[in-house]
């Protein structure tokens, strides 16, 4: 028998993530187009060059964040140098929704993605993807070698690691235990450790004091979004070693831009693995760069994707290279 005060303090904990989600949604509101795809509704921003004669460019967003993150300043940066660049949220992220919270892997987000390039029209595109959508990102240039003319990777998990990924995790990706926690007290408690969260995923190099405001960090805590980032987190690790077995069938071109300093994403296991197994790989690592390489190097990360593009010239000369 559940205690009185308990639900009752349940049921105040409820009401108040529902107050919450009002005001969060209301501060940061959708920006962008949705797009209906199979089992996602997915949101995209076009900024810059429309008819650019580059190819455009996609920048894919890690875990815990929505495309804002790769919005400030990177991908306001590219625009201003003349590419065209999309910007989205990840099936389930910001607002972009799936259908089934179990939709969690690279394999199925990529599937989708694919499929609101198709519904814009956009043949291909160089993928510039954080973290997490490391593994979006391979997983993209192998299941749609046409779609993806080159890839610029960001601090990318891309390898099997040691441990796993947060216990309270594991938790809310428990049935009837997990949508229990994100209805009731992920969103009051994640308030006040937002913050210092994303100040340690930025070390050693100090997080802007509007991060956590520009970047709309806090649309996590909403439950339906805090319960498909738990699931992607929770997957991620087998995902990954299903693919890399298959990383040598990569074609495209690929840069990745990594810190020596990183210790969310290690680049010893990942980065470096990665280009030892893939041999057009050009692997650019940073002493003393921590995890978060779009804010902390944005010039360098804008210089190396411009590179790639110049190396590709058109979109459609890209794309033939590709299918031979």
């Amino acid at each position: 028998m559940i205690p009185m005060f308990l639900l009752g303090a349940l049921a105040l904990l409820a009401l108040l993530t529902q107050v919450g989600i009002v005001v969060i949604e209301r501060r940061y509101p959708a920006r962008g187009q949705a797009i209906e795809v199979d089992d996602a509704t997915i949101n995209l921003v076009d900024i810059g060059a429309k008819h650019a004669s580059k190819p455009p460019l996609l920048l894919i967003h890690g875990a815990s964040s929505n495309l804002e993150a790769m919005r400030h300043p990177l991908g306001e940066l590219l625009a201003a140098q003349g590419h065209r660049v999309l910007l989205v949220d990840r099936p389930g992220h910001g607002w972009s929704r799936r259908t089934h919270v179990q939709d969690s892997t690279p394999a199925v987000q990529a599937r989708m993605l694919n499929q609101a390039l198709d519904k814009i029209g956009v043949t291909s595109v160089v993928l510039v993807v954080h973290s997490w959508s490391g593994a979006l990102g391979t997983r993209m240039a192998l299941d749609f070698p046409e779609r993806v003319a080159g890839l610029v990777m960001l601090a990318p998990v891309t390898h099997v690691w040691r441990g796993g990924v947060g216990r309270y995790n594991k938790l809310v990706t428990t049935p009837l235990l997990g949508p229990l926690l994100a209805h009731t007290i992920t969103l009051p408690l994640g308030l006040g450790l937002l913050d210092p969260g994303a100040r340690g995923v930025f070390l050693p190099q100090p997080m802007p004091d509007d991060f956590v405001d520009q970047s709309a960090t806090p649309l996590l805590l909403r439950p339906r979004e805090f319960l498909a980032n738990a699931h992607d987190l929770v997957t991620l690790k087998p995902a990954v070693m299903e693919q890399m077995p298959r990383y040598g069938d990569i074609r495209c071109p690929v840069t990745v831009i990594s810190g020596e300093a990183d210790r969310t994403v290690f680049t010893d296991i990942h980065s470096r693995a990665f280009a030892k197994a893939v041999a057009q790989t050009r692997l650019v690592v940073i002493p003393d760069l921590g995890h978060m390489v779009q804010n902390a190097a944005p010039d360098l990360v804008a210089a190396e994707v411009s590179r790639m593009v110049a190396e590709l010239g058109r979109v459609p000369e890209a794309a033939d290279a590709l299918t031979k």
